[in-house]
């Protein structure tokens, strides 16, 4: 990338904030419409995650990484992919960011703008959820970036897609969102308290990815072992 890093984390702060505006603004939406039908709402939540992640990381990419997410920042710091000195500057992009995109969002749906979420997002099998959404996102992000690196876009949208549905915690798999939507009281809410250990479990997850990672890829020798 040839970006300044200024540039760089400009595009982290502005492509977390929409992501988080489109979190919650279509939660809010979602809820409004969906006349108290719960998994209408978190349809209508989902595919609106899932579109606009494609279209951030297609805009975003070429300038940031479009990482947008403080695990796979992580994830590129361990592979020596994004410089460490960036690495807090990238996580305050992302962090600021999202809190900014709550805020547009309660401000777009004449909520108030300043709030704190009362939903209750703990236990074992979400933290669980959380590990293996975090594990996922990371390991396609290295696999297609490998194989098939314009895929990227499609495939992290569909995995969060489908992470919507198959993980107890719905995927949020993303430290900055996490921390984002401890301060809005609305549908994709979780209680501050929850918080950090969603996002232990989500760095964990990327960890263990790239690990997992590195084996998987690793060059073979003549004898089939890795080298």
């Amino acid at each position: 990338m040839s970006n300044s890093v200024s540039q760089r984390l400009a595009a982290e702060a502005i492509g977390t904030g929409f992501l988080l505006a489109t979190v919650v603004g279509s939660g809010i939406m979602a809820e409004n419409l969906a006349g108290g039908n719960t998994a209408l709402a978190l349809l209508g939540n989902t595919i609106a995650t899932g579109a606009i992640l494609v279209v951030l990381i297609l805009v975003f990419g070429p300038i940031s990484g479009a990482h947008f997410n403080p695990a796979v920042s992580l994830a590129f710091l361990i592979k020596r992919e994004l410089p460490a000195a960036q690495f807090v500057p990238y996580l305050a992009a992302q962090v600021v960011g999202g809190l900014a995109g709550v805020l547009a969002a309660h401000v777009m749906f004449d909520l108030p703008t300043i709030q704190v979420s009362m939903t209750q997002r703990t236990g074992i099998g979400q933290w669980t959820g959380e590990l293996v959404a975090s594990f996922g996102l990371v390991s396609v992000i290295i696999g297609c970036l490998r194989f098939r690196p314009e895929t990227v876009p499609f495939a992290v949208g569909l995995f969060i897609t489908a992470g919507y549905w198959f993980t107890s915690s719905t995927s949020f798999a993303n430290p900055a969102v996490t921390i984002a939507r401890g301060f809005t009281d609305t549908f994709s809410g979780i209680h501050p308290s929850d918080i950090l250990p969603f996002v232990l479990v989500q760095f964990a997850g990327a960890a263990l990815s790239v690990a997992v990672f590195r084996w998987l890829l690793a060059e073979r020798n003549d004898s089939g072992s890795a080298d």
